[in-house]
């Protein structure tokens, strides 16, 4: 999952430090007491020892003791995760030995159309960077501590909507179930473009949940899908951070696309809504700071994580509450640069048309 990895993204960076997955969130779950994982990554990492074995006492995401548990729902989250982790293998796989002669721009624009017939809403190219890639692996007891050494010239990222009146139902289990089904349709996506790209006789890789060796955020801003808000998460113009993203990188030629600013950064720091109503308090209301020798917005991921092990699901209340997750005139976000007085208007209609959150408390017939 890549959500909370969402969250320590810099926002302003000339030179990003490369993130070890092995401090991943979900990865520090998997290390299990007694096991070698565990011993080696506690003796490099003792400050988070304790915090860590507190986390994994309570109960798991999606299961008995938490806020939201069904005997009958909470299964369809841990459905769709077992799926993708029997695919995930597949992300890789044999290259035809005969390599076809492509028009660069021509095959830009079928693999973007081919991302759309499969349910991408948004897509673009860029090319990749180092610092966009994990410099270890750490999800798996298998690749716990490999470093990541093989780069891919160019990135395809795509993003696919997530339901709005199931997310605006957060934290309650269907934005859990927009969530996952958001994975795996990037996921299946991905699978289908990396397929057809090797067999052009390309090298090609899908990064998805649970097998991402890039920080799709990155490469999602490089590609001009959007910026990175104060929450961490990326923000459209389209559906604000109210999307999942999928990446397969190639060895294929393309042409990258450019990068958009729409002043995200400054409404940002006007709104705030997300960390004022964020139940872990793990989104800063402060200006950006210094960490780590990077100015950004300091997000507690362990806080963020703790509220998802208590509630059952991936709260999601951060998505339902930017402004943009609910829809903004685009002639609106086109005038916030040159007119930051539109940030206030912006602001104020939303307030006025969903008060404290927007909200949906009456149940699907799939919650029955």
């Amino acid at each position: 999952m890549i959500k909370l990895i969402e969250k320590l993204i810099i926002i302003e960076v000339k030179k990003l430090k490369r993130f070890d997955e092995r401090d991943h969130m979900f990865s520090r779950m998997n290390y299990k007491k007694g096991t070698k994982e565990y011993e080696d990554y506690y003796k490099r990492h003792p400050e988070l020892k304790n915090i860590d074995d507190d986390l994994r006492e309570m109960p798991e995401l999606g299961g008995e003791g938490t806020v939201t548990f069904s005997n009958i729902n909470s299964p369809i989250i841990n459905a769709n995760f077992r799926f993708l982790s029997d695919i995930k293998e597949l992300s890789e796989g044999n290259i035809n030995e005969v390599k076809q002669e492509i028009d660069v721009e021509k095959m830009n624009f079928k693999l973007k159309e081919l991302a759309q017939i499969y349910g991408s809403d948004l897509i673009g190219i860029c090319e990749m960077k180092e610092e966009f890639y994990y410099s270890h692996r750490g999800r798996e007891s298998k690749h716990y501590g490999n470093k990541i050494k093989k780069f891919h010239k160019y990135g395809i990222v795509f993003a696919v909507e997530l339901k709005k009146d199931f997310i605006m139902r957060a934290p309650q289990l269907p934005e859990a179930i927009a969530t996952v089904k958001g994975y795996t349709d990037v996921g299946i996506i991905g699978m289908i473009l990396s397929y057809y790209i090797r067999e052009l006789g390309y090298d090609a890789r899908n990064h998805m949940d649970g097998n991402y060796l890039a920080i799709a955020p990155l490469v999602a801003v490089e590609a001009g899908l959007g910026e990175l808000g104060r929450s961490g998460l990326l923000v459209t113009k389209e559906f604000g951070p109210r999307v999942r993203l999928g990446i397969v990188t190639t060895d294929m030629p393309l042409t990258p696309d450019g990068k958009i600013d729409f002043g995200l950064q400054k409404f940002c720091e006007e709104c705030g809504l997300c960390a004022r109503t964020c139940p872990g308090k793990s989104i800063s209301k402060t200006s950006k700071e210094m960490v780590d020798g990077v100015l950004r917005w300091k997000i507690n991921m362990e806080e963020c994580y703790r509220r998802w092990r208590s509630l059952g699901t991936d709260c999601g209340i951060c998505l339902c509450n930017c402004p943009f997750s609910m829809g903004i005139e685009i002639n609106k976000i086109d005038r916030i640069k040159t007119n930051p007085e539109i940030i206030n208007d912006i602001i104020k209609e939303y307030k006025d048309e969903y008060g404290v959150r927007p909200i949906i408390r009456t149940k699907l017939p799939i919650e029955e």
